[in-house]
C-alpha cells in the first residue's frame, strides 16, 4: 500500500498576510491552526473590558503597557497569526514590528470571549496552545459565558502546564513575570 501524501496546507503564512492587509476595516482575519479565522469585531461590553485591563495593569505595572489588539506571529503553532484581544508588553516593545509581531518579550496576552459559535475552539482550545507555543508566560482569559477568569501559566513544549480558574469577583493572581494580583469584581458590572 502506498503512503498518502500529507495534506499541503491551502494557504502559506505570506498569502495569508497578503489577504489580511487587503481585508475591510471590519474584517479581523487570524490564522490559526493552518485555518483563516475571522475574529469577531469586539461588542461594547468586550471594549470594556480591555479598557479596565489597560486601568489595572497601567496601576499595577506602570512599566508595562496593555496594547489592545495586539497582532502577533505565533510560528511554534503551524506558523500562525493571532489577534490578541490585548498584550502586557514593555512600553515601546512594539515601536518597527510591521503588521505582525514576534511574541519575544510579552509577558501576557489577553482574550475576551465572544457570542460566536466559535470562541470555545478558538479562545477555550486553540489560542492557549499557540499562545504556550509562542512561550507566552501567561494567558488570561476573560470567559463572559462561564463568568470565570483563567490564568495560564508555565509554558513547555506547547502548552501550559498551570491553570487556574476563579468566577467573577473572586481575585485571581497573575504569576510571575506579570506579578499581581488581579481583582475580578468589577467584571461583574459586564457579565450579561
Amino acid at each position: 500500500m502506498t503512503p498518502v501524501p500529507a495534506a499541503r496546507p491551502l494557504l502559506g503564512v505570506e498569502e495569508f498576510e497578503e489577504l489580511a492587509r487587503s481585508a475591510p476595516e471590519t474584517v479581523r482575519l487570524e490564522f490559526i491552526n493552518g485555518r483563516i479565522e475571522v475574529k469577531p469585531v469586539p461588542d461594547g461590553d468586550h471594549r470594556e473590558i480591555v479598557m479596565w485591563l489597560q486601568d489595572v495593569c497601567r496601576d499595577r505595572r506602570p512599566d508595562m503597557r496593555l496594547y489592545a489588539e495586539a497582532s502577533l506571529k505565533v510560528e511554534n503553532y503551524r506558523k500562525g497569526r493571532a489577534i490578541a484581544d490585548a498584550a502586557l508588553a514593555p512600553r515601546k516593545h512594539f515601536a518597527g514590528h510591521g503588521d505582525w509581531s514576534d511574541p519575544k518579550g510579552v509577558l501576557m496576552v489577553v482574550e475576551v470571549t465572544s457570542d460566536d459559535a466559535d470562541t470555545n475552539r478558538r479562545d477555550r482550545m486553540e489560542k492557549p496552545v499557540g499562545y504556550a507555543s509562542a512561550g507566552i508566560p501567561v494567558y488570561l482569559l476573560v470567559d463572559r459565558e462561564r463568568r470565570m477568569v483563567t490564568v495560564y501559566s508555565d509554558p513547555q513544549d506547547g502548552t501550559y502546564l498551570s491553570s487556574v480558574s476563579r468566577p467573577y469577583g473572586a481575585p485571581v493572581s497573575l504569576p510571575e513575570p506579570v506579578d499581581f494580583t488581579l481583582e475580578t469584581e468589577e467584571l461583574k458590572d459586564f457579565a450579561d
